[in-house]
């Protein structure tokens, strides 16, 4: 049951770490607006057939019915393709990404350095991780971010604008990578600044990632107390993207949720299978190895068919309490995850 004291916006047809996101005055947040959809029309073959004249008569120059010109149908547009080629996903790629925001080194490695060279750094370390697969470059950056402070709103959130958005596309374009939209909503609503993304989503190379952790209401605050979602809302959002992809006919889009402890979401049951959709479990938290490995193993116990196994790990934060794990070790987790996430 999702415990909030806000009516949640509709998408389309449904009702539907810390210490350093905390020192953010993020330059460039703003809240964006949604985009305008389009339509598209198809041109119809009708073409009439004059009758023939009756035997022993004279035929006509002009016949009693002239035949309507015929028109060509319009070709059906070709299907929008992932970065790296085909529509699919999965099992075709494992994808393996860096987590970050360029404010703030310590929000995940995305943020530090040249841009370019962190897709080459995951490059190599993607080839680790093949195992008979193709690679996907992830570019999994915070766009809507966690506040200590409510802001005007009193939403304990920022938004990117989208000069900050679309830069990190460009980026993802030059390394036929994925960008996913990080959406850290606070006491918004993971619905609502979903839709403010929606000209983003409407890219074959961008899906979206959802951080639970850090949907709070009521009177919570961030850091404080974990947020929470539930498989219904996870649904809806799946659905909303399905949507998206059969009317513009894009690529499978990757809708990935952080979970940190089974409180963080609720009855993932009710995540629904979508031919356009791939949604996948990261199961987050920092430790040793044995610690990350026994969290991913709870967290899997339940872990429905329609989603996908993820794993995070910390470049920084697991080598203070154990070494990091190898790329060997993740492949050896049951099941092998299909995104493999570094932050």
């Amino acid at each position: 049951m999702r415990h909030t004291s806000q009516p949640r916006p509709s998408l389309r047809r449904f009702s539907v770490p810390l210490a350093a996101a905390f020192c953010l005055l993020l330059t460039g947040c703003v809240t964006s607006e949604p985009a305008a959809d389009g339509a598209s029309g198809q041109a119809v073959d009708s073409t009439t057939t004059s009758p023939s004249p009756a035997a022993g008569a004279a035929s006509s120059a002009s016949p009693s019915v002239s035949p309507a010109p015929s028109v060509a149908p319009t070709p059906a547009a070709e299907p929008l393709e992932l970065p790296r080629g085909g529509t699919d996903l999965f099992p075709d790629y494992r994808l393996v990404g860096f987590s970050g925001h360029p404010t703030a080194e310590g929000m995940g490695r995305l943020g530090i350095g040249d841009i370019d060279e962190r897709v080459d750094e995951m490059e190599l370390l993607g080839e680790q991780y093949a195992d008979g697969r193709k690679v996907m470059p992830v570019l999994e950056l915070i766009t809507v971010v966690v506040q200590a402070s409510p802001g005007a709103d009193g939403l304990y959130r920022a938004a990117a604008n989208d000069d900050f958005i679309s830069s990190y596309l460009e980026a993802a374009r030059r390394h036929d990578a994925l960008l996913l939209l990080n959406v850290q909503p606070g006491r918004s609503t993971m619905t609502a600044e979903v839709e403010l993304l929606e000209k983003w989503l409407l890219e074959p190379d961008v899906g979206l990632a959802l951080d639970p952790e850090w949907d709070i209401t009521g009177d919570q605050l961030p850091g404080v107390s974990y947020g929470q979602t539930s498989g219904e809302e996870i649904d809806q959002i799946a659905n909303y993207l399905d949507e998206l992809v059969a009317e513009h006919q894009l690529p499978q889009k990757a809708l990935v949720f952080h979970q940190v402890a089974p409180s963080v979401v609720t009855n993932e049951a009710a995540v629904g299978e979508y031919d356009g959709v791939e949604v996948i479990k990261s199961v987050d938290g920092i430790g040793a190895p044995g610690s990350k490995i026994e969290t991913y193993n709870q967290l899997m116990l339940e872990l429905p068919p329609t989603v996908n196994p993820g794993f995070k790990l910390f470049f920084e934060e697991d080598t203070v309490l154990g070494p990091l794990m190898l790329p060997p070790e993740v492949l050896g987790l049951d099941p092998k995850p299909d995104y493999v996430l570094y932050e």
